[in-house]
């Protein structure tokens, strides 16, 4: 007798196993990625009128997309203040000088992050209770005030950050753009839904300056390259929830490749010394990588099965949720960008150093920028 009659079942080589159980966990997981961005499209009543607040833009350089963001604030609905906040000599200064409205205000203050440094210096020459600080290249809504300052009328409610939509000035930034569009936006949807909601994004941070003041201002940031995280992970020690709010705002990147990969590692290693056990957990999630390998494995139906999940999450992401264009226009390059983001996951496991604005810096275990 070989075992193998109708009354045995064939037992399936461990790898065989393997690979279908990771294709299987990778499907249910962008099965949720999912749900969550089906969910998320309901929307949240943002209120009838916008709270008055402080906007701070730390900028450093001028480009076009500066100008455009600017101009994107200064149509705002509602009562609020924007001040840029710049270095001496910081050719930023003179396309300022156009705007008016602005307050630009000189910062001075040296700290090892040097976006925190121009924060404090902001922060002191603010006036609202309410503070909302964004990128430079950051463009919004007229509604963005309203929508970003009225979950903060709840007394429970410490912090609101939001996902953002990432435009490329070429083919490169665009590709990397591709991975925040269907990758990391729907990730950060899953962690709301399952429960995470203690990291924010520097798209949007909307806060009470008293709740700033109760974890030590932004002084108590002024050492972590991940400074909106530690913002997000101190408010909310503080029992206050940090909620996403429905806004969608836009980012611009560029450079070439070689720009696109030191940016990616310098992220991936920002969140695993920001999160180190969920970024040992992410390869679980990586869709198209236990495709490929369920497919190489023979269990090409899984593979494929698992392949087609995923582009289906990543359209509903990228275009229903963000409304990214390039989602559309380059769809077929989502599986190479997936497997570029693996390779990206790689590198971020190992080496303490990052490359941010120029500069090379070396980060401790907690994140922080060291000499």
């Amino acid at each position: 007798m070989d075992g193998s009659g109708p009354g045995r079942r064939r037992r399936l080589p461990c790898g065989v196993v393997i690979a279908e159980a990771l294709c299987a966990i990778a499907a249910l997981y962008q099965l949720l990625a999912l749900f969550a961005c089906v969910r998320s499209k309901k929307g949240a009543d943002g209120g009838s009128q916008p709270l008055p607040a402080s906007i701070l833009k730390p900028v450093r350089g001028a480009d076009l997309s500066l100008g455009d963001a600017i101009k994107s604030h200064l149509a705002l609905l509602g009562q609020f203040e924007l001040l840029c906040g710049v270095r001496v000599g910081d050719p930023a200064v003179n396309l300022l000088g156009q705007f008016p409205e602005v307050r630009v205000v000189e910062c001075r203050i040296q700290t090892p992050n040097g976006k925190v440094g121009s924060l404090i210096d902001l922060e002191r020459a603010a006036m609202h209770p309410l503070l909302v600080v964004n990128d430079a290249d950051i463009r919004v809504d007229p509604d963005y005030l309203r929508r970003v300052t009225a979950p903060l009328a709840d007394p429970q409610v410490g912090l609101v950050t939001c996902l953002y939509r990432p435009e490329g000035d070429t083919f490169a930034s665009r590709f990397e753009g591709l991975g925040v569009s269907t990758d990391f936006a729907p990730s950060a949807l899953v962690a709301r839904l399952v429960g995470v909601d203690e990291f924010a994004m520097g798209s949007t941070l909307a806060f009470r300056r008293a709740d700033l003041k109760r974890i030590g201002g932004f002084e108590a940031l002024a050492s972590y390259l991940a400074d909106d995280y530690q913002l997000g992970h101190r408010i909310h020690a503080l029992g206050l929830k940090c909620v996403l709010s429905d806004v969608v705002v836009t980012t611009r990147l560029s450079g070439g490749l070689a720009d696109v990969w030191r940016h990616q590692v310098r992220w991936a290693r920002t969140i695993r010394v920001s999160k180190f056990g969920g970024y040992l957990g992410l390869p679980f999630t990586f869709a198209t990588l236990w495709a490929v390998v369920g497919i190489v494995s023979g269990e090409w139906r899984a593979g494929l099965a698992l392949l087609g999940v995923r582009m289906l999450m990543a359209i509903e992401a990228g275009w229903f949720v963000l409304r990214s264009r390039d989602v559309l226009r380059l769809f077929y390059l989502i599986p190479l960008r997936d497997l570029f983001g693996v390779a990206v996951w790689a590198a971020g496991l190992f080496g303490s150093s990052v490359e941010w604005r120029g500069m090379r810096l070396k980060l401790d275990r907690e994140g922080r920028i060291v000499p």
